[in-house]
């Protein structure tokens, strides 16, 4: 059944029901429904349709979610902008065949006004859909297998970002969005889901993914209000929310506020824990604290989810120190460099192929290539598999570094700070840490009679490459170390450090 037909399906089955809660009100799945209906209505009116581009930025409502699921009953590809993007990237984003723009009186601005501007509410110098007259014209599901429904960005290896393109095929095959083939996992997580805390931005592949057990699974996705307190836990105690997804940074940050001042978190049953690595110290911490309810899963924008350790494996003592099993439908081969499969305990890049694997990186042939050969998926990280199944990640081979779970290369981050005069060479690496997940640290060697100032070189990256880039410390030295085969040994420079 092609995407988003499940969905609506649902929607119709169940219209009574309590689909969002958001700012004090209630939308039932009937009223979702007719909103999707009225602004499918408006983005044909507007030019949009099978193949066209709307880029979409706006804040988190229920609106927005109508919108984002009228384009792809229209079968439009929508194009997701997360915040933070530079105006260069920004620019770079909107030059992908884009045909219009989607805002709402929260995110406007004059940058995105360069293509036709469209608004969910009165904005200046865009189309007002919600005031489109509702001529009642029926839903209908437009969408072509492979066609793309969809590009999610990663953050490029060059500092542009990288659109990956989902089909509508690879929706339609998506374990989370066809509950009649839901196993055993799928159908929990929809039942625990019952109450799901949602944040962020509908922009994020794993956002989308979630969300969808919860509305499919007859839950209720409830958008916290703003009123200056971290969601977790507070919006939890408050809400009682029964499942969530949450950060590693978010989870430490939970758990130091649950300490401070304790709150009724009981009605937790499902949190699963992403975006960057978690010691299994700390993993089976969180379960104490918790109880059989913490998940942790790995996966990345171009494959979804691609692992995941459960409240069971944790509860056993089994693979605390993998990223779990993986998930259903997925496949695993791990190689070494020549691309022969390894066996159980031998460590070398981990490949994924699965229905939902993304069908490529928008304009980026070469890219695409080098990451994309026969159906399987070069996930560019480490790792190995042991006798049970369960995925130990080693590492990466690209030089990146995850911060608030969103990928950052230090590439573009050494260029920026060289680029300086004040700079004659520069290396970035990484380091765990319980604010952002991981975090960016900067080694800078001036040339002579230069005195670099560590404000002014990461002002000048959160310019060029935005906030999750910029360095957390920046060091002066003298020069860099060099491991035995005469490369700059970054883990030296980080040892000095930390």
């Amino acid at each position: 059944m092609l995407f988003p037909h499940p969905l609506l399906d649902a929607l119709r089955a169940a219209p009574g029901t309590s689909a969002f809660e958001h700012a004090g009100r209630t939308v039932s799945r009937g009223e979702l429904l007719d909103l999707i209906r009225r602004l499918a209505g408006a983005l044909a009116d507007a030019g949009l349709g099978p193949g066209r581009a709307l880029a979409v930025r706006t804040a988190l409502t229920p609106e927005a979610f109508a919108a984002h699921m009228a384009a792809h009953a229209l079968g439009c590809r929508v194009v997701g902008i997360p915040s933070g993007h530079t105006p260069a990237q920004l620019a770079h984003v909107l030059g992908m065949d884009v045909d219009a723009v989607l805002v709402d009186p929260s995110t406007a601005a004059p940058e995105l006004m360069v293509k036709p501007a469209l608004s969910l509410g009165p904005c200046a110098e865009a189309v007002d859909l919600l005031a489109h007259p509702d001529d009642g014209r029926p839903l209908t599901v437009q969408g072509r297998p492979d066609d793309v429904a969809a590009l999610m960005f990663t953050s490029g290896s060059t500092g542009r970002p990288k659109g990956c393109a989902i089909t509508y095929r690879a929706l339609s095959e998506h374990w989370a969005w066809q509950p009649r083939t839901w196993g055993p996992f799928a159908a929990a997580f929809a039942r625990d889901f019952e109450r799901y805390l949602l944040f962020g931005t509908l922009a994020s592949m794993v956002v989308m993914e979630f969300v969808a057990p919860c509305l499919l699974g007859g839950g209720t996705a409830v958008i916290p209000e703003e009123d200056g307190r971290p969601p977790f836990p507070y919006a939890i105690e408050r809400h009682r929310i029964t499942g969530s997804i949450i950060t590693v940074p978010r989870l430490f940050q939970m758990l130091r506020l649950l300490e401070e001042r304790p709150a009724d978190v009981g009605s937790l049953r499902a949190l699963m824990v992403s975006g960057s690595p978690i010691s299994a110290k700390r993993l089976a911490a969180a379960a104490e604290r918790l109880g059989p309810v913490v998940y942790q899963g790995y996966g990345q924008t171009e494959a979804g989810n691609v692992a995941m350790l459960t409240p069971e494996h944790i509860a056993a003592g089994r693979g605390l120190d993998s990223v779990g099993r993986p998930h259903p439908g997925v496949e695993i081969s791990v190689r070494d460099e020549d691309g022969w499969e390894l066996p159980p305990g031998l460590t070398g890049e981990i490949h994924v192929r699965s229905p939902y694997v993304m069908a490529g990186y928008w304009g980026e042939e070469e890219e695409t290539r080098d990451t994309l050969r026969d159906g399987w998926l070069n996930t560019r990280d480490l790792g190995h598999l042991d006798d049970s199944g369960f995925l130990h990640l080693a590492g990466r081979t690209r030089d990146v570094i995850m911060v608030n779970a969103m990928v950052v290369y230090a590439g573009p981050i050494e260029r920026v700070l060289a680029s300086h005069p004040d700079v004659a060479e520069a290396y970035v690496t990484g380091a765990p840490d319980e604010d952002t997940g991981e975090a960016v640290h900067a080694f800078v060697v001036p040339p002579p009679g230069r005195i670099p100032d560590p404000s002014a070189l990461s002002a000048l990256v959160r310019a060029e490459l935005g906030e999750d880039s910029g360095p957390k410390t920046i060091t002066t030295v003298a020069g860099v170390p060099v491991s035995t085969g005469g490369k700059p040994d970054k883990r030296a420079l980080l040892a000095r450090l930390l």
